[in-house]
């Protein structure tokens, strides 16, 4: 069965559209253009009075930045730090900007969302959409947890990515930003509480690493049935000094486990170099010339980029 607009009273709509222009209106002075070019901005929550969220994939590489606050002035901006695994960047303000208060929405299927983007301007941009999926947590392909899979049926401008989310009542369900295949995705307010403060504390998520570059490739059929698995990642290349170079890992190793957990795929592995790795002992399983051997390495904080 279909709906449409009109299949609903014109009371009702009113109200529907009187209520939606009034989230907008309350949540307006949260969003924050930031310029990066004559005609060209991304979007922006101010998260504190001195601190803006950006969606950290669409952010620029770059040190200095102008805001555009609402109301149109400009505020001058530093980055003050960035995390590609949750996609979460943040900017410090030179000057107080107003950041509006607002608490955590949940989100639902069938969830009215509310996303709103920055004109560029001082003004903000609306799309009205739903909660389409919701899961529980999940990793990135660079190892980041996300506290919940949120996807939004909803169209975005790239112009409009990385602004907030709002649920019907009100409540922030986080930062839009684009998934795979140009899925609208939100990453999630409780994420965005847990890493925001360490950015602002260290300019970065402390993660472990083994420094290695690596590829899946499928297990020889030979080793299949004493690898126990049928894929693996394969070493493309080796950081000097690094973990991975220290225990004698070199380029050409299928990586089969580190410390029993499978590599087959790369976001399982990933999931294994938390902040709390840093420092552990780890057992590599891996292929080399035609058979299966065991080193053992230690894990390291990843390098900056």
């Amino acid at each position: 069965m279909s709906f449409s607009p009109m299949s609903f009273p014109s009371d009702v709509l009113s109200q529907l559209s009187n209520a939606i222009s009034a989230r907008v209106e309350a949540a307006k002075n949260a969003v924050v253009a930031v310029r990066l070019g004559e005609e060209s901005h991304l979007t922006g929550i101010a998260w504190q009075s001195d601190v803006v969220v950006v969606s950290e994939q669409a952010l620029p590489r770059g040190d200095e930045f102008e805001l555009v606050v609402p109301g149109g002035s400009t505020v001058a901006a530093k980055l003050a730090g960035r995390d590609a695994s949750t996609n979460i960047a943040i900017l410090k303000a030179a000057e107080a900007i107003a950041a509006p208060a607002f608490a955590a929405g949940e989100a639902h299927i069938g969830t009215l969302a509310l996303a709103l983007g920055a004109d560029g301007a001082g003004s903000a941009s609306a799309r009205l959409g739903m909660v389409n999926l919701v899961g529980g947590e999940w990793h990135s392909r660079r190892g980041g947890l996300i506290d919940r899979r949120i996807i939004l049926d909803i169209g975005l401008a790239q112009r409009e990515e990385g602004g907030p989310v709002f649920d019907a009542a009100g409540g922030c369900l986080g930062m839009s930003t684009f998934g795979p295949r140009g899925q609208v995705i939100v990453i999630p307010h409780a994420t965005l509480a847990r890493v925001v403060p360490q950015l602002i504390k260290e300019g970065h998520v402390a993660r472990g690493w083994l420094g290695v570059a690596l590829h899946a490739v499928a297990v020889p059929d030979a080793l299949r049935e004493s690898a126990d698995q049928r894929g693996g990642m394969m070493v493309m290349s080796v950081v000097e000094n690094g973990p991975a170079a220290q225990a004698g890992i070199v380029a050409g190793d299928i990586i089969l486990s580190v410390d029993g957990i499978s590599a087959n795929r790369f976001r399982k592995i990933a999931r294994y170099f938390g902040g709390d790795s840093i420092g552990r002992k780890a057992d590599v399983r891996l292929i080399r010339g035609g058979g299966i051997i065991t080193v053992q390495t230690t894990i390291a904080e990843r390098r900056a980029a």
